[in-house]
C-alpha cells in the first residue's frame, strides 16, 4: 500500500475570481495504492456534491484521482478557506492542503455629507466611503459634470451655496475592475431665487390679465400676490389671474415670496389696461376778471388719446389759438393735460359751459368745466402756477 503524493488545488494558495462568478475547485492526488479519496471541507464540515474520476497509472498497480467542486456564487465567502483531503488505507489520517478565496469587485461606495441641513454659505464635509478588490486607485470628484479639480482624495470639503441643493455632487471611486459613482444632493437652506421673472401686461378692457412668477427656496417657500399700495391677498399661486379686467385694475403687483426664517424676495409688475378715456379734472375752476385765466383737463387713456377737444357755445377748439382762446397739450407720466387758456376774461366767460372731450380707439369721456370768479385771496393760488385744478380749488372759497 502507497499513500497518495501531497493533494493539489490547482490555482491555489490563492484563488480569485469576481463578485458573482460560481467557483470551480480541482484537486488531485496522485500516485496511491489503493486509489485515495478526495473530500471536500470548509469550516471542518464536508461540502458535497463534487464530482470524481479516476486513472490507473502504468504499472498498473498506482492510481491518480481528481475531483471537480462546484460552489455557486451566493455560497462564496471572500478570505474563506476550502481544505481538500487525500485518504486511503496507507494513510488513514489523509493528507490535506488548502486554498484562499479571494472574492474581487469594483469599488462598493457610501457617499454622506454633513452636516445637513445648513445655511447658505456654510462649509460642509463630503465623505466617500469605498470598499474595493483590489486596492481602490483613483478618487474623482465632480458637480454639474464637471471635475472639481482641488478634491481627490475620500474628503471634500467646500462652501455651499443654493445649487448644491439642485445639483448633486458625485464621488466616483476606480479601482483595476470598474468604477464606480455615486451622488448627492445638500439639503441647503437658502432665500428665495426667482426661476421666471413675472411679465408686464397690456390688455384691452374686458379682457384677462394672467401674471406669474416662479421662486425657489428651502425649505418651503410661501408665494402672495397683492397690488401695490392695499393689503389685500389676491393669490398664494404662481399665477395670478385677473378676470374681465376693468380699468381700476391697472397699476403696479407684486409677487412676493417668503421662505421662514431664512428671507424673503418680491418682483413688480405693471399692468396697462387698454381703454377709453378717462376725464378726472374738477368741475369748477377759478380765474380773475380782467386777467388771463386757465381750465385745466386731465385725462388718463391708454392707449394715448387720438383727439382732445375743447367746445363751449358754438366753438371748438383741439389746438392753437382763435381769438381769446389757445388750446395747449402736455404728457406726463400720470396722464395728459390739456389747458384751455382764456386771455382778458370778460363777466360772460363765467356764466359760460366748456366740455372738454376725449377720444382714442376704445371711446370717449366728457367733462363739463365752469369757471369761477375768484376774490383776491385766490391770486396766489393762481400765481403758483399749479398744474391741479382741485388744489386751486381747495385754496380758494366760495
Amino acid at each position: 500500500m502507497l499513500p497518495p503524493d501531497d493533494p493539489i488545488i490547482l490555482g491555489g494558495p490563492v484563488i480569485s475570481l469576481r463578485a458573482g462568478d460560481p467557483l470551480n475547485l480541482t484537486c488531485h492526488a496522485d500516485n496511491a495504492k489503493p486509489a485515495a479519496s478526495i473530500i471536500w471541507l470548509r469550516k471542518g464540515e464536508v461540502i458535497n456534491g463534487a464530482t470524481y474520476s479516476k486513472t490507473l497509472l502504468r504499472d498498473g498497480k498506482r492510481e491518480s484521482i481528481v475531483s471537480t467542486l462546484f460552489i455557486s456564487p451566493g455560497d462564496v465567502e471572500n478570505g474563506q478557506s476550502i481544505v481538500c483531503r487525500a485518504t486511503n488505507k496507507a494513510i488513514p489520517g489523509g493528507k490535506e492542503t488548502s486554498v484562499t478565496i479571494d472574492i474581487q469587485h469594483p469599488p462598493l461606495v457610501n457617499l454622506s455629507v454633513e452636516p445637513q441641513p445648513v445655511l447658505e454659505d456654510n462649509t460642509v464635509t463630503f465623505h466617500c466611503s469605498a470598499k474595493a478588490n483590489p486596492a481602490v486607485t483613483q478618487y474623482r470628484w465632480a458637480k454639474r459634470g464637471q471635475i472639481i479639480k482641488e478634491a481627490s482624495g475620500e474628503l471634500y470639503r467646500t462652501t455651499v451655496d443654493y445649487t448644491y441643493f439642485s445639483e448633486p455632487v458625485s464621488c466616483e471611486v476606480t479601482n483595476a475592475l470598474g468604477s464606480t459613482n455615486l451622488s448627492r444632493t445638500v439639503d441647503v437652506y437658502f432665500g428665495p431665487r426667482m426661476t421666471s421673472e413675472p411679465q408686464s401686461l397690456l390688455v384691452d378692457l374686458g379682457s384677462d390679465a394672467v401674471f406669474s412668477c416662479a421662486w425657489i427656496g428651502n425649505p418651503s417657500l410661501t408665494i402672495v400676490w397683492m397690488k401695490r399700495g392695499s393689503g389685500v391677498v389676491l393669490s398664494n399661486e404662481k399665477t395670478l389671474t385677473l378676470k374681465s379686467v376693468r380699468q381700476e385694475d391697472a397699476g403696479k403687483y407684486v409677487c412676493r415670496a417668503v421662505v421662514p426664517r431664512v428671507g424673503a424676495g418680491e418682483r413688480e409688475v405693471t399692468l396697462t389696461v387698454n381703454g377709453p378715456p378717462i376725464i378726472s379734472s374738477t368741475q369748477t375752476q377759478h380765474a380773475l376778471h380782467g386777467e388771463k385765466g386757465q381750465i385745466k383737463c386731465f385725462i388718463r387713456s391708454t392707449p394715448p388719446p387720438d383727439r382732445i377737444a375743447w367746445s363751449w357755445k358754438e366753438n371748438v377748439l383741439e389746438s392753437g389759438t382763435s381769438g381769446r382762446y389757445t388750446v395747449e397739450t402736455v404728457s406726463t407720466e400720470e396722464g395728459v393735460i390739456s389747458t384751455l387758456t382764456i386771455s382778458n376774461i370778460v363777466r360772460a366767460d363765467f356764466q359760460t359751459i366748456y366740455n372738454c372731450t376725449a377720444w382714442n380707439s376704445f371711446g370717449s369721456d366728457t367733462e363739463i368745466i365752469r369757471l369761477k370768479e375768484q376774490g383776491e385771496s385766490c391770486q396766489g393760488a393762481q400765481g403758483t402756477g399749479e398744474h391741479r385744478p382741485e388744489r386751486a380749488e381747495a385754496w380758494c372759497s366760495s
